[in-house]
């Protein structure tokens, strides 16, 4: 009889797990680029803790026509980085590997998505 009971009960607990929305997930840590800004200078940007699975577009290279795209990605997120050569998550594509991966001035960028 408390077999039965507490089977109902594990089933009971497993049937509202399901029922609670999942929050949104972030890949954990910072990734970083560098840009040209309208001053002339180079700046570093973080993104800390992104979105998983949402297009990225860099705020401060998506005018094609006023800016230079990004260079120097770093990805120190727990999560694969896929960089883009256009905004919204268009062009040609490079992934960069959780934690250790990053790229060089010659790497271009103007979005990202995290796994």
């Amino acid at each position: 009889m408390r077999f039965r009971r507490a089977s109902i009960a594990a089933l009971g607990a497993f049937t509202l797990l399901l029922a609670i929305p999942q929050s949104a997930s972030a890949a954990v840590g910072e990734f970083s680029y560098s840009y040209v800004g309208l001053d002339g200078r180079t700046h570093v940007r973080i993104l800390l803790d992104p979105e998983s699975r949402d297009c990225i577009t860099l705020p401060e290279v998506a005018d094609e026509a006023a800016t230079a795209p990004a260079h120097s990605p770093r990805n120190r997120t727990t999560s694969s980085a896929t960089i883009f050569t256009e905004p919204d998550c268009t062009g040609d594509f490079f992934t960069l590997r959780p934690l250790v991966g990053r790229g060089g001035e010659t790497l271009k960028l103007r979005s990202v998505v995290f796994s």
